[in-house]
């Protein structure tokens, strides 16, 4: 089960579940792969609603290797993804605002 407080996103691939996480790691590694060069740009468009599907690919092959997942984003071509697009665009943008909520610690 992923958990929400800890910045994890569920998503079913191939009957699968996983927990998706933006760790640190995982963030370096997609900036590097975004084409427009920065996470800010990228949350931006995803507030504006104008995220493409690679966006959307990126951010879910980023959040499966902060949970732990060792694929590659060629691995996702053929996947069935439980709830289609929609779930996939719903989940990229949940690890976005996770990775970046405020949350107090004691």
């Amino acid at each position: 089960m992923a958990n929400p407080w800890a910045g994890e996103v569920r998503l079913v691939i191939d009957g699968r579940a996983h927990a998706l996480k933006l760790t640190l790691g995982a963030l370096a590694e997609l900036e590097a792969e975004l084409e427009t060069g920065t996470l800010v740009e990228l949350v931006e468009r995803f507030e504006a609603g104008r995220f493409s599907t690679r966006d959307v690919l990126a951010l879910i092959v980023a959040g499966l290797r902060g949970g732990g997942w060792d694929g590659r984003p060629g691995d996702l071509l053929h996947a069935e993804i439980e709830g289609g697009a929609v779930a996939a665009a719903r989940a990229a943008a949940e690890l976005l605002a996770r990775a970046f909520a405020f949350h107090e610690t004691s």
